[in-house]
């Protein structure tokens, strides 16, 4: 008796006004997204370009423009189940060189390139809410063989396509467009993704970023296959970060490869050149000398002392242990890892976070705050005036907390970026070295990271770094994500000694992104890092 009366009831809902309004819901919400996904694109002329533009039902909302061979741009423009695809037909020769050779086009562009996208967005809704409303109806012809139903369809599908737009135009971020996330070809980096400097300073309003997008991508079909030489800004300071080696003949490639790319004018190693820290590994670190640019060092706890007498050996090096160099323009001071563990096999102290807080602590008696002028001061006598603090474990650098604007460390084998609550910022760089041999024990290979720094040269502070992950073993694209520093003129408080020293817990959550590497296509790896506003994404792991 009971079953029977369980199934009337199913019967009868089945039959009944809110299982028929549900299914209208459903038919619409399928015929919406089937309409998007067919009939939402236009082809539109975009200052010297044709663009194709389409709308496509996505789970994350973002803006792709797709640059092929060279790779694509994704800017994290709003927040709507919908994603914006733009891809670069093709580029009018004449009219690019026009926008090259003449200034004044060039300073008519922001309003020309407004004005085109601005037409193009609008017959792409138009088409969209069009072919989503056809769609919907014939989804409920198909379904439910009624007019009066399909009309239904065909009215929620519409309704649904107009609430995604508006999610979208409400949430739109016109800053997302300053800080690009690239994919491709490495040697397509610096000109679509553009220099720092220039982003910071004349990237204010979104019209003049998007004139900039488009004449970087006219330039690059301009040349055809020999791609612009980059022009490095005179006025910015750019800094290489690497770290955790681990004797990866690949990792001097990468370094190689980045710093003719960006025009790099040094470079700093946070640790771990060596593996075993033997005396067989030490021909390892003479790539250093090849390299053209300074190379600034500290000791990791894989790096024997006798691996940093033979870094300091090298031409252009420059081993930091405790003491401070001033190395293109920057003050840096730097101090090698007190430990020498490369046997993992070996239990470390349960005290060891505490003293390499202290460790730091120490240390930060010798360095003085960034208020303090480089002539000196009378307040603080002895201490060294310091704009970058290079460490290998984070740790320690957390003990430098309110004494130095910005840490770099390793260590990890995973990068992320912390504000401490002083002011101070501790970047932690991923394994250049693809963590070595233990980057293959994985299911999918480790995948190589490094950064680049921008500093003003005036102030010597960070303006804005470009996280760059390459692909592991055998990978060949590349991956680079842009970072503007929102406060470069932050004032760094110093800690106090009664705080706490346990490390403050990260915030945010892991992002995923592929991780390309350096000349051609391939597959990707996934890996952790995003930082903005002071917040820390990003996981641990095993050095």
């Amino acid at each position: 008796m009971e079953i029977s009366k369980w199934k009337e009831t199913a019967q009868r809902l089945g039959k009944g006004r809110t299982a028929r309004i549900l299914a209208i819901i459903l038919a619409a919400v399928a015929g919406g997204w089937l309409g998007l996904a067919v009939g939402a694109s236009v082809d539109t002329p975009v200052g010297p370009a044709d663009i194709g533009m389409s709308l496509r039902p996505s789970w994350s909302g973002e803006t792709v423009v797709d640059v092929r061979p060279l790779g694509t741009l994704s800017f994290d423009t709003h927040n709507s189940p919908v994603q914006l695809s733009l891809t670069i037909d093709a580029v009018h020769p004449d009219a690019a060189q026009e926008i090259l050779n003449n200034p004044r086009w060039a300073d008519r562009l922001p309003t020309i390139i407004g004005q085109d996208v601005t037409d193009g967005l609008r017959r792409l809704i138009i088409r969209g809410l069009l072919f989503a409303a056809a769609a919907g109806f014939l989804t409920g012809l198909v379904v439910f063989r009624r007019l009066s139903r399909a009309a239904w369809t065909g009215a929620g599908s519409l309704v649904m396509v107009v609430v995604m737009g508006g999610v979208a135009a409400l949430t739109f971020n016109p800053r997302s467009i300053s800080e690009p996330r690239y994919t491709g070809l490495l040697t397509g980096v610096p000109s679509l993704v553009g220099s720092a400097q220039s982003i910071v300073t004349r990237f204010s309003e979104y019209r003049g970023q998007l004139a900039k997008l488009v004449t970087n991508v006219s330039q690059l079909y301009e040349a055809g296959s020999t791609l612009p030489i980059y022009d490095p800004d005179p006025s910015t300071i750019r800094v290489l970060h690497v770290s955790d080696l681990h004797i990866n003949p690949i990792a001097w490639n990468v370094i190689k490869s980045l710093k003719d790319q960006f025009k790099i004018n040094l470079i700093v190693d946070t640790g771990d050149i060596s593996d075993h820290g033997t005396t067989a590994e030490n021909e390892f670190v003479e790539e250093i000398g090849r390299l053209g640019v300074p190379y600034v060092y500290v000791r990791g706890n894989h790096d024997s002392m006798s691996t940093q007498r033979a870094v300091a050996k090298q031409k252009n090096a420059i081993v930091l242990d405790g003491n401070a160099a001033t190395v293109g323009g920057l003050r840096i001071y730097g101090i090698g890892d007190p430990r020498f563990t490369p046997d993992k096999s070996v239990q470390q102290s349960d005290d060891s976070s505490q003293e390499l807080i202290d460790l730091g602590r120490a240390q930060a008696e010798k360095i003085a705050p960034p208020e303090t002028p480089r002539s000196g001061s009378t307040s603080s006598p002895g201490r060294i005036p310091t704009d970058i603090v290079a460490v290998h474990d984070p740790t320690v650098g957390r003990g430098l907390s309110g004494q130095v604007a910005l840490v770099l460390a390793g260590h990890v084998h995973q990068r992320s970026t912390e504000m401490l609550p002083t002011g101070t910022q501790l970047m932690i760089q991923g394994s250049t070295g693809g963590a070595g041999l233990r980057g293959l024990e994985g299911d999918e290979p480790t995948p190589l990271m490094a950064s680049v720094l921008y500093f003003n040269k005036g102030t010597h502070r960070l303006q804005a770094w470009d996280d760059i992950t390459v692909g592991g073993l055998g990978e060949q694209r590349v991956q680079v994500e842009r970072h503007i520093e929102l406060d470069p003129g932050r004032r760094i408080l110093p800690e106090s000694s009664s705080e706490s020293t346990t490390p403050p817990q990260p915030t945010g959550t892991i992002t995923g992104s592929p991780s390309p590497i350096a000349l051609a296509s391939g597959a990707y790896v996934p890996y952790a890092s995003e930082v903005s506003d002071g917040r820390r994404r990003g996981s641990r792991a095993a050095p």
